[in-house]
């Protein structure tokens, strides 16, 4: 099998959680035989089950897990959650390897494989990764760095205060004596485990990794020169390749089928049917025709030759254009409150201004570069999978049901990511492997998502209807404010029939606006589900923020105030909001007593944006500059956007500053690199992203028709402001998806400086020409 080694998993037993156990390096790293450290914490609890502590199986930060030392001095620091292009892997080796005080040359990095008892919580979505687990990553390092000097005090015969540790090297500072780290591994074994509130973590000033920025993605090398494993470049033996057809109509089923053409097709050698699933749907394939074969070619050309008749189902007359007039007419009639704050309706019977607008936005798919793929192999009742998925856990979990074995059957072995965006926490493909090797008496066998099959048969972002209302006073301010959000909702996938968002989808950008407006209320009708709804990318502040953003720059014209100016009015000044004050029982899992709802903080990332974008000065014909800000993720962001629209109604951007303050910064790098991709993520979906459906099938089929950002449309300059934030004893925010949000309502409100013409639905695409 053709397998970076760095991926292998780390066999040593784990039921002695607190002990300090040798392990081989041959176990972790595939390398000779060696030694190595590996020391354990106590897992201590948060309180109140936020964070990662309310995540299923919580956390983890034992260095038994995550630390190995062998005797050459090569540190292996273990990463269980998934890497897609945002660099958790080189974020997990910056933490430890600071606290550990490692030589960053002697940094390897392995990924963890499915186990969330052993690693804690795995799913790798909600841009949660560091910020909910860098204090744990600390722990994890600084004990182990704890243990290599007292065994070093231990040899020496001298006081463990009298020892530094640097570059993987210990020195006694009176004598000048050293021993490397590798050199210790042994001895270090023998010591008992420091109680977890005596491990002391390193002064902020004293950081070496930890926020200077100076380090690239630790994968680059073998990205850049084609040698990292993804799950499509994993190959075995005698593999065989498999590729499904699946029910265009999502709840459709077979009816019947004929496979006599496609098992002609040179190199196809089984054909199965793999059943629909029952409802709720949740992460299970959606059945179909599955063609087994010698290579992915013969699969899809096998695939092309079957004869199946459909039954569409309940979905079949599913049409997005009509669809969008019965998501208008919900949201123009009263629906489901979720908060309500002062005396609505009594000012607006006695408003005499009043601006209303509706903003829509269709479905999206998140159609990362790297389409679904997963191989599954069956030795002995044991199944094993190879495969880029964003939460392991659930892909084990549910391979163990469909195969009717236990979990400590399966393994779950995880690849890089080329891309997810939050299609990959969803591993219905990775069922689909394990069926198909079942089928083929275990052998080894590749299940590949074609780009078509990615667009067809996705878990889609959902289609929103926004309707927002409000009265302004003589100035232009609002006094009264009524947001109707219709969207089908993820829950639909979980619960059979949901129409009415989930409390996580309500608190990304919709209960929590934190504007200072004496009277607010949203309400959210009902949105029955026609396809599979999914995580995407920043998921419902996408609707929520182009509608709130774009409605504050409307109201902004209305008064004939710069909207940059106007925005800051309507937020308010510089405070803190409790989130369960204004109805966001969610915060995105985070204890809202550490993290309130900073107004300043937002303020100043749209400050600085505008600032930098050169708020206010004069603007040629047929240009214009555009502000939005947004909250979400527990962080602060804010995008200004310079457009110039053509006499054709042509778009070009040639520039955007995007600011963000997540809080203290771990990987600067990562960071800028993530708002770079967001900002051209965000343009895509303002610009030319949609799905649309008739007779319940997808529209598109490729990039042809899903038109994501191209390289000659990406602005000519992105400018990435981090507001700093030294104190690494504040709490962190996200990074991931928070800079997707505020770029399509910057957009939208450029191209209205520039040209007079509202937009309220996305995508743009022809919209300037017509």
């Amino acid at each position: 099998m053709t397998h970076d080694h760095s991926y292998s998993g780390m066999t040593a037993d784990t039921s002695d959680v607190g002990q300090i156990v040798n392990l081989s390096r041959r176990s972790l790293l595939g390398g000779a035989g060696a030694l190595v450290l590996a020391v354990a914490l106590p897992n201590v609890a948060q309180a109140a089950g936020f964070g990662a502590d309310g995540m299923p199986h919580g956390w983890q930060d034992s260095p038994k897990i995550f630390v190995a030392i062998a005797e050459d001095g090569a540190v292996t620091i273990t990463c269980h959650r998934s890497d897609m292009g945002q660099g958790v892997r080189t974020s997990w080796a910056i933490i430890i390897a600071d606290e550990l005080e490692a030589d960053w040359a002697k940094v390897h990095v392995r990924q963890a494989e499915a186990d969330e008892l052993k690693y804690g919580n795995q799913d790798t979505d909600g841009s949660r990764s560091t910020r909910q687990f860098f204090m744990h990553m600390r722990h994890a390092g600084a004990a182990a760095r704890m243990m290599l000097i007292q065994a070093a005090a231990k040899q020496w015969g001298v006081p463990a205060s009298e020892i530094t540790a640097l570059n993987s090297v210990v020195t006694h500072t009176k004598s000048g004596k050293t021993l490397s780290y590798g050199a210790l591994a042994k001895a270090a074994s023998d010591l008992p485990i420091p109680a977890r509130e005596t491990v002391a973590l390193k002064d902020q000033k004293d950081f070496r990794y930890i926020g200077k920025g100076k380090i690239g993605i630790i994968d680059n090398v073998p990205i850049t020169t084609g040698k990292a494993i993804y799950a499509a470049d994993t190959r075995f033996e005698g593999m065989f390749y498999a590729v499904i057809a699946r029910s265009p109509v999502f709840g459709g089923t077979v009816k019947s089928f004929d496979a006599a053409e496609a098992l002609k097709v040179p190199g196809v050698v089984k054909v199965i049917q793999i059943a629909a699933p029952s409802a709720p749907v949740m992460f299970q394939p959606l059945g179909g025709i599955a063609v087994i074969a010698k290579s992915t070619w013969a699969a899809m050309k096998g695939r092309e030759k079957l004869a199946i008749t459909w039954d569409d189902g309940p979905n079949a007359k599913y049409d997005s254009a009509v669809y969008r007039a019965e998501l208008e007419a919900s949201a123009r009639k009263p629906g489901k409150v979720v908060r309500a704050q002062g005396d609505v309706d009594g000012v607006f019977a006695k408003a005499k201004n009043k601006i209303t607008a509706e903003y829509y936005i269709p479905h999206l798919v998140q159609a990362p570069m790297e389409p679904m793929a997963a191989v599954a192999r069956i030795v002995d009742g044991n199944c094993e999978i190879w495969t880029s998925v964003q939460a392991p856990q659930a892909a084990r979990t549910n391979t163990a049901k469909a195969l009717g074995v236990g979990e400590d059957k399966v393994r779950v072995n995880v690849t890089l990511l080329g891309g997810g965006f939050g299609r990959k926490s969803k591993p219905d493909y990775v069922v689909e492997a394990a069926l198909c090797s079942k089928v083929m008496d275990g052998k080894p066998v590749k299940l590949q998502w074609t780009r078509e099959d990615d667009i067809h048969h996705g878990f889609y972002h959902t289609v929103s209807v926004e309707r927002i209302e409000a009265t302004v006073d003589d100035k232009g301010m609002p006094t009264a404010w009524l947001h109707r959000s219709v969207a089908p909702t993820i829950g639909s996938i979980f619960v059979a029939g949901a129409e009415n968002e989930l409390p996580f989808e309500l608190g990304m950008g919709l209960v929590n606006t934190p504007f200072a407006i004496p009277n607010m209320r949203m309400e959210n009708p009902a949105a029955p589900a026609h396809v599979r709804i999914g995580w995407f990318r920043s998921v419902s502040n996408i609707p929520h923020a182009f509608a709130i953003q774009s409605f504050v720059a409307e109201l902004a014209h209305a008064a004939g105030r710069d909207p940059k100016d106007y925005l800051l009015d309507v937020i308010g000044p510089a405070r803190q909001i409790d989130p369960t004050s204004i109805g966001d029982v969610w915060n995105h899992g985070e204890d809202p007593k550490l993290y309130p709802i900073d107004t300043g903080r937002l303020r100043k990332v749209i400050e600085t944006a505008a600032d930098g974008i050169g708020w206010g000065r004069k603007m040629p014909k047929g240009s214009g500059l555009g502000v939005a800000g947004h909250y979400s993720f527990v962080t602060y962001t804010a995008v200004a956007v310079e457009v110039a629209v053509d006499d054709k109604g042509a778009i070009t951007i040639p520039r955007v500053d995007i600011a963000i303050d997540c809080g203290p910064q771990v990987n600067p790098e990562r960071i800028r690199s993530q708002m770079e991709g967001a900002v051209v993520m965000g343009m895509g979906l303002a610009l030319t992203a949609e799905i649309t459906f008739k007779d319940g099938k997808a529209q598109q089929n490729n990039f042809d028709g899903y038109e994501i950002t191209r390289i000659d449309a990406a602005p000519k300059a992105i400018h990435v402001h981090l507001i700093p934030n030294p104190d690494y004893a504040h709490v962190l925010g996200g990074v991931g998806e928070p800079g997707v949000p505020p770029v399509a309502p910057a957009i939208i409100n450029a191209i209205f400086a520039a040209t007079g013409r509202r937009i309220r639905q996305l995508p743009i695409r022809n919209q300037l020409s017509a």
